[in-house]
């Protein structure tokens, strides 16, 4: 009978763990949905906040544009094909692929490489190389 009293030790046990469970889920849905109103009304008011921040992330302190869209001075040969007026990095090597496919220079079978010509072989100089090594090569050529 002993054993009869430890196994009615154990059941009331494991029950009042296995209860204490089963509410949780109920109480999770609730939960969810009383939240949703609340971060749908607090979302406009973050975004809010964040919306000035944008523009002055763009520009320095002193009104400058920096990093990506720093304007840059290209060199004699780079502005042979893409301008010699100072323009941001992302803008210079958009040009430069505009050069490229105007004049085919992809390769046929892999177009991953590029096919230079006389004014990409001098930026470059190799006469193929690949469109991952193209901010390399235009690095040395910006200032």
């Amino acid at each position: 009978m002993a054993k009869s009293a430890k196994t009615a030790a154990k059941a009331p046990a494991k029950k009042s763990a296995a209860s204490p469970a089963t509410s949780k889920p109920a109480a999770k849905p609730a939960a969810k949905a009383a939240g949703k109103p609340a971060k749908a009304v607090a979302k406009p008011a973050a975004q809010a906040a964040k919306a000035p921040a944008k523009p002055s992330a763009a520009k320095s302190a002193s009104g400058v544009a920096t990093g990506l869209k720093a304007p840059l001075t290209p060199s004699e040969m780079l502005a042979k094909l893409v301008g010699n007026k100072p323009m941001p990095r992302t803008e210079i090597t958009k040009r430069v692929w505009e050069y490229i496919k105007k004049n085919d220079l992809q390769d046929k079978k892999n177009r991953r490489m590029i096919n230079a010509d006389e004014n990409l072989k001098a930026i470059c100089g190799v006469s193929q190389f690949s469109m991952f090594d193209l901010p390399k090569a235009l690095n040395k050529h910006l200032k």
